[in-house]
């Protein structure tokens, strides 16, 4: 095999390659540049002019999707810990009302860090609150990601009901309507980058059915369907929202959505959690995708999604993370670990395997953000995202499996994580910021912000 000088080869680890055989081996991967070019069993070969990672006693994955998250909920949390969503919502917003660029700056860099620490390779982020003066929210966050160095898939959010129009958020964060659709556009058009490769895509997310007009959530659709880029929406988290929907509109909020062109292969939702049988089955014909948030839904206790049925039906499913504020720890490994056991609780130990909620934190990610050809997978090829878990430790030596001590076991340390070839996490520790003066920025922060 010729490998460029200076290749990243990792040897002696257990490699789950979710490629389309789903092998599992002993072996090597091999990285030059931002891509993956040799992976396999037993070893690389290759030592003249390589850089050598030891990986014995370690399990290397894709590196995880986060493919729901509210950045700038990191400076705003511990508040209404024991509320409904409605309730927390109601508490937070006039909250939410005062934050700034800068602020928002900050919120980002922390939560994308605590990603990073916990497996993450991709985040999308649901930003939809832009007070009148507060800056450019959105740059701040994409400079944020930078920093970090995580691929970042923005979404452009928007709330045109306010609390005079019978909505929840307060009327100072809500924006026109046409001024939402030429920002949205706008954006895209600033930062969009569709190449391949590109750390950095965009789209489009009105808030959810109960703060958006519906000629918002329609006009969205086709904006983004012009420009080429996806949707994203919160939609049935809560028994509220339905009886909300069923009262305004005369139907559930996925007939609702349905009706303004939020089906397909190009759309995503939150939660997702209170779908009817027929309802499932709609999404999986269409391809419609579901974000599933276990530890924010049990948080709130919204309830558990239906996602093996989900899985079953064909509908893409991926793991978020959701808002700081509504899921204090922010850690993408411990999505992986809870929406197995949520799924078990709910429907038994056969409704979900380890390997299963492994995929839905890689590949079903992957999918919901339209990169399967780039990421979620461990193949020649695809882009060099991955994480090497050291599991040479008291809590997971000893558990035969590796895939079952990743998942069931404590989160183990991050030894290496990659993203586009380049190491943001080494030896557990985070290389591009410094952790302890990030902790006081966020600390300061959020006490000027309260």
């Amino acid at each position: 095999m010729l490998v460029p000088r200076g290749a990243l080869v990792i040897e002696g680890a257990y490699v789950a390659t979710l490629d389309p055989a789903r092998r599992e081996f002993v072996g090597h991967v091999v990285v030059s540049g931002n891509k993956i070019v040799a992976v396999g069993p037993g070893s690389s070969g290759l030592s003249e002019g390589a850089q050598v990672i030891d990986g014995s006693g370690c399990l290397v994955t894709p590196g995880f999707v986060n493919t729901h998250q509210h950045l700038y909920q990191w400076v705003t949390r511990g508040l209404a810990v024991d509320a409904t969503l409605f309730e927390w919502l109601r508490t937070l917003y006039p909250v939410w009302s005062r934050i700034t660029e800068e602020s928002v700056y900050v919120a980002a860099k922390g939560a994308l860090a605590q990603l990073a620490l916990t497996g993450c390779t991709t985040a999308a982020d649901h930003h939809y609150v832009f007070p009148r003066g507060g800056g450019d929210l959105l740059a701040a966050e994409i400079t944020a990601a930078a920093e970090v160095g995580l691929r970042f898939h923005p979404t452009r959010g928007s709330m045109d009901r306010g609390q005079k129009d019978g909505g929840l958020p307060p009327d100072s964060v809500v924006e026109d309507r046409d001024e939402i659709l030429a920002a949205t556009s706008a954006a895209i058009d600033r930062w969009h980058d569709p190449s391949p490769g590109s750390m950095l895509q965009l789209a489009v997310a009105p808030c959810s059915p109960f703060s958006v007009s519906g000629e918002l959530m329609r006009e969205s659709a086709v904006l983004a369907r012009r420009k080429g880029v996806r949707l994203h929406t919160h939609l049935a988290e809560t028994t509220d929202e339905t009886a909300w929907c069923l009262e305004t509109h005369g139907c559930t909020p996925l007939e609702y959505a349905a009706s303004l062109g939020w089906t397909g292969s190009d759309v995503w939702f939150a939660h997702g959690i209170h779908f009817d049988d027929a309802e499932i089955k709609q999404l999986g014909a269409t391809g419609t995708g579901v974000a599933h948030c276990p530890s924010s839904n049990a948080r709130l206790g919204a309830g558990i999604a239906r996602t093996a049925d989900l899985r079953a039906a064909g509908a893409p499913v991926g793991l978020g993370v959701d808002g700081a504020a509504s899921n204090e720890a922010g850690s993408l490994v411990e999505e992986v670990r809870n929406a197995l056991l949520l799924a078990r609780a709910r429907n038994g130990p056969q409704s979900l395997t380890v390997r299963d909620t492994l995929e839905m934190a890689t590949l079903g990610g992957a999918q919901l953000l339209g990169r399967l050809d780039e990421i979620g997978s461990l193949e020649p090829g695809k882009l060099a995202d991955l994480a090497v878990w050291n599991l040479n430790t008291l809590q997971h030596a000893g558990i035969p499996d590796p895939i079952a001590a990743l998942v069931l076991s404590t989160p183990p340390p991050l030894d290496l994580l990659l993203v586009n070839g380049r190491p943001v996490v080494e030896h557990n520790t985070l290389v591009t910021l410094n952790h302890q003066s990030l902790a006081r920025e966020v600390a300061k922060t959020q006490a000027t912000l309260l």
